[in-house]
């Protein structure tokens, strides 16, 4: 069993690494305060080929795996210092193009994977409801078909750039024949009845945009549709769930090693007590118990995207990755703040941006609770 990264994937996290720290750091923190988008910064991912970095070659794309998708992810935090940014590129790969690349049909493909590989075109994913999160079984948002054409209504919530998308794939119930169903449909920003609703104002993440979105008899026709009309709960939703929960969580772990070598940093340059902070044992052993954090969640995150690209079952991995990640990233966060003292609390250093920014591991996607009721029905099966 090997765990060492081969040579390409070793340059490829040294290549984006370097471009992070060129391009995504400086502005960062600004760009925190404001909750603003770069659209420039957005564009220079698209030049290196972030932005269609799982997506197949045909189609434009780096046709990478999982591993190497979760790895790029895990650079781009790690020299950029940007959480709301890969929240945005992962969301836009993993959930807003991958589903198309996955369950479309020929033309769905040629008309809409070109422009989201290229970065051009920007996509979105809408499940989440105002009284529906974990419960996906409670979407009432509706499709409703009319000859060739169905008619769609309700609202979706925390959609990740969904102020700032070319391109949303949304899931919807659909009652059929008597068979009740959800339905994934392809829509265009530019849809009739489709709108934008209000832009949400997040304690973390801040660089990616957040909304919700409003469908009132939105029209759209049969060929909008995204696989068999009422198994996209089964199919496409549970594999956006996969690819989310065994890449996106690279940015975490990313975030993750640099809170750490800066908080090395720091303890070892600040003084108390006529020495470096560092010699106490104290923060030496939370600086121990910080990379014992960092190397689990990095091997349980690997694990489980190295199993899904063998096509090996990997649902309990993907779960206790989320569960564990979330937390170990959160608890990593808190330790950094402790080490800075005072000054990690001040908005001046990164380590209290990283602190807000971790929260969301444990909430999106899928909360850790929920991933513990996956778990435990997995293994009560």
């Amino acid at each position: 069993m090997d765990f060492a990264l081969s040579d390409e994937q070793q340059q490829l996290f040294d290549t984006i690494a370097a471009f992070a720290r060129d391009v995504v750091e400086p502005g960062a923190g600004e760009r925190d305060r404001e909750g603003r988008f770069d659209r420039d910064v957005w564009d220079a991912c698209a030049e290196v080929g972030l932005t269609g970095m799982c997506i197949g070659e045909e189609w434009g794309g780096m046709g990478g795996g999982c591993v190497d998708t979760g790895l790029a992810l895990e650079a781009l935090a790690y020299g950029g210092h940007d959480a709301g940014l890969g929240l945005s590129l992962g969301a836009h790969l993993v959930i807003g193009s991958k589903p198309i690349e996955l369950q479309g049909t020929d033309e769905q493909k040629r008309r809409y994977l070109p422009k989201l590989a290229s970065g051009e075109w920007i996509g979105a994913w809408g499940i989440t409801e105002p009284d529906h999160g974990s419960d996906t079984s409670g979407i009432t948002s509706k499709a409703v078909r009319d000859g060739d054409e169905w008619v769609l209504d309700g609202t979706k919530t925390f959609i990740t750039n969904g102020p700032i998308c070319d391109v949303f794939t949304v899931l919807v119930r659909t009652d059929v024949d008597g068979q009740r169903g959800m339905t994934a449909f392809i829509l265009d920003r530019d849809t009739p009845g489709l709108t934008v609703g209000k832009v949400l104002d997040k304690s973390g993440n801040r660089s990616s945009p957040t909304s919700e979105m409003v469908m009132v008899d939105v029209r759209v026709p049969d060929s909008q549709r995204l696989g068999a009309v009422g198994t996209a709960q089964w199919t496409i939703g549970f594999e956006c769930f996969s690819w989310e929960r065994t890449v996106m969580l690279g940015s975490a772990v990313g975030g993750m090693q640099r809170g750490l070598e800066d908080a090395i940093a720091y303890a070892k340059q600040r003084e108390a007590f006529g020495k470096p902070i560092a010699h106490f044992q104290t923060i030496a052993h939370t600086l121990a118990e910080m990379k014992i954090n960092l190397e689990s969640a990095r091997l349980m995150l690997r694990y489980g995207a190295w199993k899904k690209d063998q096509g090996l079952d990997h649902q309990i991995e993907a779960s206790m990755a989320k569960a564990y990640i979330g937390q170990a990233a959160l608890q990593n966060a808190d330790s950094a703040i402790q080490i800075h003292g005072g000054w990690g609390y001040i908005k001046d250093f990164p380590v209290e941006r990283a602190w807000r920014d971790a929260k969301l591991s444990t909430i999106g996607g899928g909360t850790t609770e929920i991933q513990k009721v996956i778990i435990s029905r997995m293994l009560l099966a």
